[in-house]
């Protein structure tokens, strides 16, 4: 403002942290208003101190789109930049609520492809079933554009589009489109942040971030061009984060269970502040019976101030890894309780289409970071951290993950990793002494703790993902209707990935451009991304069913050289089994992640498996193979609740069951199985006789069967040891004999 760049702006993720900065403004004694109109602002005396949604919406007072801007901006600092990148992305988001005429209309528009990509699917959302999303084709959404954009100039009126239409109507061809049960969602590729003016045309423009594990997010959301993001300001060393100790209760002791966790939260809740980070209201219900506050976005900010004045004891944030501050005794002991969740319909897809792939990694590995920040808040605070939840510990230690922490984040959970060892198998409780290292700050740990960061440098160069520049070149050459140029750059990078998966879902966003201009060999392309990733979408034609076969191999033989290909350290093999059985459970909205692990769980085994439905959109949830002619086909409902099974749930089966004699000959040999609360079938039911069920109980059985003979093999270290897996397969009744007998029931049908 002294050099003339003025109105200035400071902007911040939420209403509660502009609270925050005004009152910081007001201790600092700077002139500062939340008036977009103060002429104090407008003629630079004062600085306007906005959340990010008063800028970014469609009927903006700064200005949206052609009106230009009505407000003009000319030096802008965005706070917490991670955090308002998620809810730029949300006011670019339409949401059309099932029940309206929108969301019937354009069901009624898609209805056919959706049944055509995948019939139970499709079946099941058309039912009301809310656990269910599917995609609409790109070349379906691009053929019916016209159809489209008619519909929701139709309505751009209500509620549920009056502040996003503005903002995507100018290109709705380059949007998604995810239709479930209970909304419509319609979103942009990246986000088209030119229709806010003042923040394209804004002389001056900081991000200030503390934790980016991806900075190529800036060019996505906010299109800062690649050479400026190559080109951070950082601090001159990393060692100012302050004092942490953050600590994996799970891996320090797997026996820990998280009921374990709780108790001795709530133990260290009598003593000092404890926060806990949930993902979601859900998961916060755990723990209701110990907490003493628990915060969403309604409360957050009376509740913090709570937390910084005095003893409150325990306190749930709901879904906050980001944007609030527990500085000094307002959280001590801060746990992180499992993976947040995604918000969006799209992200969802991309996670079913990305499972098992590094790019994921990134995306939750950021999200953690920023948790494990609310707690320390200056380089003389200090904070004990314990990630919680088998699928967290799992992430972390697999696919590299621990490595894409920051450089001070990974030093003091090294550090910590090693003070763990004296804790080593211990039960929780038997904790105290080593936190009492931090939370007393004791002499010796603040002068290791303190070393392992006064050498580390932030890199001067910003963290660059190829994928995501090209993607927002691609739109943006799309939006100037240069189709082929948009091809070409994502044709470019295609040759340099090396995760199918990966490999498989550019080609998708490559077919997606070519389908512009040319609609056979976009379909020839996204045939050729299926070879790579079968959770993409389907072409027109389909595609063939690949039989899982091959050559007989003993089950102990199979199972010890996927290990021994996978894993060097037997406790890695031991996390990362515990948080596959973790994903093993009865809840809502968990189907995906359940059915992935029915999946994924049989190569521990000496199986292999598939989920026939999700990779060719016909056939059952899972399919084992457990002999070179033996099957089970099984259906999935974990988030099942009824204490009867529907006929809707039988008839699945029942066609499952018709699918495996389709593609299978008569040589081999099949059982139907599901998974449900209950063994008894409706009486309209007509059931196949040889149908079993696996229930809560069953579940527990098996999934600890499985615990103790991966703890057996990996206390012992006998990964490389067919002859020691094939006794013990057989001492925890693992064998293909085995299963149907031990884990499942015999079914009834009610009369």
């Amino acid at each position: 403002m002294n050099e003339g760049k003025y109105p200035a702006a400071y902007i911040c993720p939420d209403k509660y942290l502009v609270q925050q900065v005004l009152d910081a403004a007001k201790e600092l004694g700077l002139e500062v208003t939340d008036d977009a109109r103060s002429h104090r602002f407008l003629s630079g005396k004062a600085i306007l101190v906005a959340n990010i949604y008063k800028v970014v919406n469609g009927r903006s007072v700064f200005g949206v789109g052609d009106e230009g801007s009505k407000i003009v901006i000319s030096s802008l600092i965005i706070d917490d930049a991670h955090a308002c990148i998620e809810t730029v992305e949300e006011q670019f988001t339409a949401n059309i609520p099932q029940g309206s005429d929108a969301y019937s209309e354009l069901y009624e528009l898609f209805k056919a492809s959706l049944h055509a990509e995948c019939e139970s699917k499709a079946i099941e959302i058309a039912s009301g079933d809310t656990t269910n999303y599917m995609q609409v084709p790109y070349w379906v959404w691009h053929e019916k554009i016209a159809e489209i954009s008619q519909i929701l100039v139709n309505h751009k009126g209500e509620k549920f589009l009056e502040f996003v239409w503005p903002l995507i109507k100018e290109n709705p061809k380059l949007s998604h489109c995810v239709i479930s049960a209970d909304r419509i969602e319609i979103s942009p590729h990246v986000t088209p942040i030119h229709m806010i003016p003042s923040i394209i045309n804004a002389d001056r423009k900081i991000f200030m971030t503390a934790t980016l594990v991806d900075d190529s997010i800036l060019s996505s959301h906010f299109s800062v061009d690649e050479e400026q993001i190559k080109r951070p300001i950082v601090p001159e060393s990393a060692g100012d984060i302050g004092d942490r100790m953050i600590l994996l209760p799970q891996v320090i002791n797997p026996d820990i269970t998280e009921n374990d966790i709780k108790s001795y939260a709530k133990y260290l809740s009598g003593f000092m502040n404890v926060v806990v980070i949930v993902p979601s209201r859900y998961r916060a219900s755990f723990w209701t019976d110990v907490a003493n506050m628990t915060l969403d976005t309604g409360n957050l900010y009376e509740g913090v101030e709570k937390l910084k004045v005095g003893l409150v004891g325990l306190t749930v944030l709901i879904n906050r890894y980001d944007g609030v501050d527990l500085p000094g005794n307002a959280c001590r002991v801060l746990i992180i309780d499992g993976f947040p969740n995604v918000r969006k319909q799209i992200d969802k897809v991309k996670q079913s289409i990305l499972l098992g792939s590094g790019r994921l990694v990134n995306q939750n590995i950021q999200r953690i970071e920023q948790g494990m920040g609310r707690g320390v808040r200056s380089n003389d605070d200090h904070c004990v951290v314990l990630l919680a939840g088998r699928d967290l510990t799992n992430q972390l230690y697999s696919q590299g993950a621990v490595n894409k922490l920051s450089a001070g984040t990974k030093a003091q959970l090294d550090l910590s990793d090693k003070v763990a060892e004296q804790i080593k198998g211990l039960p929780i409780a038997q904790f105290d002494d080593v936190l009492k290292y931090c939370l007393e700050g004791k002499q010796e740990w603040l002068s290791v703790s303190k070393g392992a960061l006064a050498s580390l440098k932030y890199s001067s160069e910003g963290n660059i993902d190829a994928v995501t520049i090209a993607l927002r070149k691609a739109y943006d050459a799309a939006s100037n209707h240069n189709s082929q140029l948009a091809s070409t750059y994502i044709n470019q990078l295609i040759g340099t990935v090396t995760d199918d998966k990966e490999r498989g879902y550019l080609k998708q966003q490559l077919a997606e451009y070519i389908n512009m201009y040319d609609q056979v060999e976009a379909q020839r392309t996204q045939l050729s991304g299926v070879m790579d990733n079968r959770r993409i979408l389907k072409p027109i034609a389909g595609i063939q069913y690949h039989k899982l076969s091959g050559e007989v191999l003993d089950q102990a033989v199979a199972c010890s050289n996927f290990l021994t290909t996978k894993f060097q350290d037997p406790n890695k093999l031991l996390i990362e089994v515990k948080g596959v059985l973790s994903k093993l459970e009865f809840k809502p909205k968990s189907s995906n992640n359940f059915e992935e692990a029915m999946k994924v769980i049989t190569r521990y085994l000496g199986f292999e498996g598939q989920r026939p439905e999700q990779e060719y959109s016909k056939g059952p949830d899972n399919l084992w193979k457990i002999g070179e002619l033996n099957y089970l086909v099984i259906e999935c409902k974990n988030e099942a609740v009824a204490t009867t099974i529907c006929k809707d749930y039988c008839n699945q089966l029942n066609g499952s069951c018709e699918w495996f004699e389709q593609k299978y000959d008569q040589t081999c040999r099949y059982t139907p199985i599901m998974v449900h609360p209950s063994t008894l079938f409706e009486y309209a039911c007509s059931p196949n006789p040889n149908i079993r069920i696996i229930t809560k109980e069953k579940l527990k059985e098996f999934c600890s069967a499985v615990d103790s003979f991966i703890t057996s093999i990996a206390g012992n270290n006998e990964l490389g040891n067919p002859n020691a897996i094939r006794e013990k397969l057989i001492a925890y009744r693992l064998r293909p004999a085995d299963f149907v007998e031990m884990y499942t029931e015999k079914h009834r049908v009610k009369n």
